[in-house]
């Protein structure tokens, strides 16, 4: 039986004999940054209070990232080198370092379990919201609703209404996605169970996990492959499938890798697993190891991500200038209200958003949006960060990468979090809209499907960018973030106290009538 510290671990210093994820993280960025700010990366090592002041660092990879087009390919390289340098992966009581494992360990084998899903409607495509089914004309207004008012980037908007228009698109019998975390209550499962998908699930072994996974399929068009430590017979049923099914990421890595390497078809390999703290990071190595292993055995591997759009980010002039504009147009009460509110607070809520541009050597000039929020913490900004790097490097060396940052969504990883929480609940006092799960899976689901499918889109490595960090700029649902007035995070703690008032006095319509 596998112990507690089996698996892929953060690495243990000799000389205190406890791992550091602090201490780890510091020294992935500073190598990132070192070969193209070596001031920044010594600063970072340096860096006595890592958990207040990451953002700054973080920051600094965006901004050196932007002035030259070749920044972002080495600050990708050089982190994901020190990572996958840094981690150990032990078995047995013996360790090995990340990089090794997939050479050094033995490999235990799984087994596949297929499942046929029971339905045999056409698929379909629609977008859930506020109770609403929405497809076809009302869809499309929606849409440009959103786009209208800053919710969602053009290109985003663009990709929605191309994915409607293209309702053949949606049979995914053609294709393999393989789901990193398949029961993820942001993930797409629901959709693809319905599109005729085969589905690659890999998961935790937990009955209650399985028993959504196996439901979901069997209500569906779908057919699911799954792994098993035990071979079992074509005919096992679903009450016995949910106690066997799964394999677990952190701990047998090199088994999912070499499962996947063996199968015969393309894959899609989608990384949307999350788990809290430090097993964010590691999870995130975890999938990392096993796209770059299955990548390198099946170079017509394709990519997914989902980034959070509480992240800091390279965005086009434009946005920056949205954000300065809606600085400039608020009202007098607003600004009397932000403007004494800030002060009593010593300058902690509302502060004004970056406005500068930054120009990068393509001759074009590019923005930051900075909407890391540090109660986040240092962990999830690196484990995000290492999604940015593969797929900008994945993309770079000529594979398909679909990676779209997803709106902020009310999941319960999210709302257990009762600051942010209530910060959702307050987000629309900056003109900022939440998604609830199921809009956000739809419309995530189908973005990716977009990029699987159109041509022109910037997932293929074959269509030109200006610059790699457009990759995360197309396609962006931030929910308004990167066009808000203020720096994000210190908008969020007065977001989270509006939203804990308005629960009680119902100050969104009082607000709503000093906008007008």
């Amino acid at each position: 039986m596998p112990t507690s510290f089996d698996g892929l671990q953060f690495p243990i210093p000799s000389s205190s004999h406890k791992a550091s994820s602090s201490q780890t993280g510091k020294e992935i960025i500073a190598e990132a940054l070192s070969m193209v700010d070596h001031q920044s990366s010594q600063k970072a090592l340096a860096e006595k209070n890592w958990r207040k002041r990451y953002p700054h660092y973080f920051k600094m990879l965006v901004e050196q990232g932007i002035r030259n087009g070749i920044h972002p390919i080495t600050i990708a390289k050089q982190g994901l080198h020190k990572a996958h340098h840094s981690f150990h992966f032990y078995r047995n009581g013996q360790r090995y370092l990340l990089k090794d494992m997939m050479n050094d360990v033995k490999i235990e084998n799984l087994y596949t379990i297929k499942l046929q899903g029971e339905n045999d409607a056409a698929p379909e495509w629609y977008v859930p919201y506020k109770g609403e089914k929405l497809k076809g004309q009302a869809l499309l207004a929606q849409i440009q609703h959103w786009e209208d008012t800053g919710i969602i980037e053009p290109s985003h908007a663009d990709a929605l209404r191309t994915a409607q228009s293209h309702p053949e698109w949606f049979n995914l019998s053609d294709r393999t996605l393989v789901l990193f975390g398949a029961g993820s209550e942001a993930g797409p499962l629901t959709w693809l169970s319905k599109w005729k998908a085969n589905i690659v699930a890999v998961d935790l072994p937990n009955q209650r996990i399985w028993g959504k996974i196996l439901k979901t399929i069997q209500q569906g068009n779908a057919t699911l492959y799954a792994p098993c430590s035990e071979k079992l017979s074509p005919n096992t049923s679903t009450a016995i499938l949910k106690e066997k099914l799964g394999a677990d990421l952190l701990t047998q890595t090199p088994e999912i890798a070499h499962w996947l390497s063996q199968n015969e078809h393309q894959l899609d390999l989608a990384a949307i697993a999350y788990l809290d703290g430090e097993k964010h990071v590691r999870v995130s190595m975890a999938m990392d190891s096993i796209m770059q292993h299955v990548s390198q055995q099946k170079s017509d591997t394709s990519l997914m991500f989902m980034c959070t759009p509480t992240d800091v980010y390279a965005v086009p002039k434009e946005v920056i200038t949205a954000s300065r504009q809606k600085f400039q147009q608020r009202s007098k009460t607003q600004q009397m209200i932000s403007k004494t509110i800030a002060t009593v607070s010593g300058q902690y809520f509302f502060k004004k958003n970056r406005h500068t541009l930054i120009t990068s050597e393509n001759g074009k000039e590019y923005g930051i949006a900075d909407c890391l929020v540090v109660e986040q913490g240092p962990n999830y900004a690196l484990a995000k960060r290492i999604q940015q790097w593969r797929a900008t490097l994945a993309r770079h060396s000529g594979q398909r990468v679909s990676i779209n940052i997803a709106p902020s969504t009310t999941t319960h990883s999210v709302t257990k979090n009762p600051l942010l929480k209530a910060a959702f609940n307050g987000a629309s006092l900056f003109d900022v809209e939440s998604f609830e799960p199921e809009t956000t899976n739809a419309i995530m689901a189908a973005l990716w499907i977009h990029d699987l499918r159109h041509p022109e889109s910037v997932a293929n490595p074959e269509t030109h960018l200006d610059h790699p960090l457009e990759l995360m700029m197309h396609g962006a649902n931030h929910g308004g973030l990167w066009r808000v007035a203020y720096l994000a995070r210190s908008a969020l703690p007065f977001a989270a106290l509006y939203g804990f008032a308005n629960q009680k006095l119902r100050l969104d319509k009082m607000i709503g009538k000093q906008k007008k």
